[in-house]
């Protein structure tokens, strides 16, 4: 335990996602150590995040403006979605330039240990946005664990009688993997998805 303010920034850094306390005290001491300048900079940076950032009014993603970059886009399909559970999981898929759709962000995934549900998601405004009739395919990219297949289940659910398309996304192993350290999850989607190989 340290004195007043230096315990306060402890405390506070280890509320961060992924920051234990021995983290937040090597962050700490850090911060006490750079020169002012570097600090305000990063304290006037996170104050412009809170101030500037926001939510895109139609897909959920982080934006400055009302829309984010990828909805005001008019080069990308509108008649493919592809549904996320946070910001981050968009930013991962843009990285393989492979999909030039829309995106809708729900917020996480369903978890009722957590006590979230289908309710507490951006379920309704994904449902809005189909209602016009243009979209043709949703792609479910949720997470592959428990908490993603049971949202991408419960969303195929109420999209597959709407007569859209809907696909998940495969999963299986990774490139580098080694066979015996892949979970029996891992491994049952690796054969699920597999595919013929021609000559």
């Amino acid at each position: 335990m340290y004195e007043g303010a230096v315990q306060d920034l402890i405390d506070e850094l280890g509320r961060l996602p992924g920051v234990g306390p021995k983290s937040a005290q090597r962050i700490a001491f850090h911060l006490l150590a750079e020169d002012p300048e570097n600090v305000a900079r990063l304290v006037q940076v996170i104050s412009d995040v809170k101030a500037r950032v926001r939510f895109c009014e139609v897909c959920g993603n982080v934006a400055q403006q009302e829309q984010c970059q990828v909805c005001r886009d008019p080069r990308r399909s509108t008649s493919v979605i592809c549904v996320v559970e946070e910001p981050k999981d968009v930013v991962a898929i843009e990285r393989t330039r492979e999909f030039r759709g829309r995106y809708h962000v729900l917020g996480g995934a369903i978890n009722p240990i957590a006590g979230v549900g289908p309710d507490d998601l951006r379920i309704a405004q994904l449902m809005s946005r189909l209602a016009s009739g243009e979209v043709t395919e949703v792609i479910l990219a949720t997470d592959p664990n428990v908490e993603g297949e049971a949202t991408a289940t419960y969303l195929a659910r109420l999209l597959v009688p709407m007569g859209i398309t809907v696909t998940r996304l495969a999963s299986g192993l990774p490139v580098g993997g080694d066979l015996e350290y892949a979970d029996e999850v891992t491994l049952g989607r690796a054969f699920e998805g597999r595919r013929r190989i021609s000559a």
